[in-house]
């Protein structure tokens, strides 16, 4: 019997089976940031267990609140500061280095096909668009990580969905995954692994495939996951170049994390995207869908581009084609967010924050900020904020405020009119 990619990566960092289904693998990278890693550095040091297991594969990154709004956000970053100085991580990315996490670590390249990798934060599922293992735990595992490198979850279940048909124009990887959230429901993958795989995710680049990894935990998914090909060798060349005498043979390696076509899964579904249109969430759930075109006149305060899920500079270049040479509404707040330097350095280069400062968008530091309530972009009782990010949770962004999720160039379109809308009404 074949395996899945899942599968696969579980068996080849297998360690203990402890009890029935629960298996203990090594881990390739633990990542960490200000928020949820603090309260285990506190729990380890009270226990007399302030060590890592490998300082070369623990990565860590301020970037919830950066720079800190408050004492207590001040003191968070300075303890998780404190614990990369004791513990030797060379990896830590402070104030004008950091980036938002699930961006900014693989463009370091610090995830590879095959690996298994853990954080203390929901949408660490991004990175599995590399073809990794890649989850998001709790305070208990996260310790557990730190100290010893391996992590306990159930042996991988997997939903295969196969993305087939042609994108139309101004249809994104952002509303292929939500239209697949909508499908599945919010808790229709938990614990599970969703395979995201067919010929729309094979053309698909490496910024896309993390969009559509980074929601899987939107449908309850353990983790997302695709298959490494020569995108993938091609994102990482720079990385691996003096691991493989060619990128044919990184390819040929890479290959061995692919599912066996006689592998069993738990449910396999085919999506036919050809006619998708522009989506965006209504309530507070990411699988309450309306089309964009379904939602009249329904207007925004705020408008927000940025985030793990789409404030690379792919999403960027989206957003500024439909706002050059234009200003946004008088009555909509917009804000962008670069994900990480890079991606703000490539867009200074390229002209594009020229183009949304000269809309009227205002330019903030990469954050995660606003789309966790937290900083540079908070939304009052009330407000309405179209929204790049991944989660419109009720008080998600602000108590008492409304997110709609969408793709950057529906975000673009919309903080142009005052009101929900999408690039192609846009003159």
């Amino acid at each position: 019997m074949g395996k899945t990619i899942a599968e696969k990566i579980f068996d080849a960092h297998h360690v203990d089976t402890p009890s029935g289904d629960i298996h203990v693998i090594k881990l390739d990278a633990v990542f960490c940031h200000e928020i949820t890693t603090p309260v285990a550095i506190n729990d380890l040091v009270s226990r007399g267990k302030d060590r890592v297991f490998d300082a070369g594969k623990i990565k860590a990154v301020i970037d919830h609140v950066t720079p800190a709004k408050d004492s207590k956000t001040a003191e968070q970053g300075k303890l998780i500061r404190e614990w990369t100085r004791r513990q030797n991580i060379k990896d830590f990315f402070d104030i004008g280095r950091n980036g938002v996490c699930h961006a900014l670590f693989p463009e370091k390249g610090f995830v590879r096909p095959g690996y298994t990798v853990i954080m203390g934060d929901s949408h660490t599922c991004t990175h599995g668009a590399f073809g990794a293992f890649a989850a998001g735990v709790g305070t208990t595992d996260l310790e557990v990580g730190i100290l010893k490198g391996v992590c306990a979850f159930h042996y991988p279940q997997t939903i295969k969905i196969t993305v087939t048909g042609e994108l139309q124009k101004g249809v994104y990887a952002k509303d292929v995954i939500l239209s697949i959230i909508g499908k599945l429901g919010v808790n229709g993958a938990t614990n599970k692994v969703i395979e995201f795989t067919g010929p729309v995710v094979d053309r698909m680049n490496m910024e896309e495939r993390m969009t559509l990894c980074n929601m899987a935990v939107e449908a309850g998914g353990t983790s997302g996951i695709c298959y490494p090909d020569m995108i993938t060798v091609e994102y990482l060349w720079d990385f691996i170049k003096g691991d493989y005498p060619s990128k044919e043979d990184a390819l040929k390696d890479f290959k061995k994390w692919q599912s066996d076509s006689d592998a069993v899964y738990d449910e396999e579904i085919t999506h036919d995207v050809s006619g998708l249109k522009p989506l965006t969430t209504v309530g507070y759930k990411p699988d309450q869908l309306k089309s964009i075109e379904d939602m009249g006149n329904t207007k925004v305060d705020q408008v927000y581009i940025g985030s793990c899920t789409n404030g690379r500079i792919e999403d960027l270049r989206a957003a500024a084609e439909v706002l050059k040479g234009k200003k946004i509404s008088d009555d909509v707040r917009g804000v962008l967010s670069p994900a990480t330097p890079g991606v703000y350095k490539q867009a200074l280069k390229e002209g594009l924050i020229d183009i949304f400062m000269e809309a009227g968008f205002c330019v903030t530091n990469p954050t995660c900020g606003a789309c966790l309530g937290m900083s540079n972009g908070v939304l009052a009782s009330g407000e309405v904020c179209a929204s790049t990010t991944n989660r419109n949770f009720n008080g998600r962004m602000g108590k008492g405020g409304m997110i709609h999720l969408m793709s950057p160039a529906c975000a673009a379109a919309t903080a142009l009119t005052g009101y929900i809308t999408s690039e192609d009404k846009i003159q």
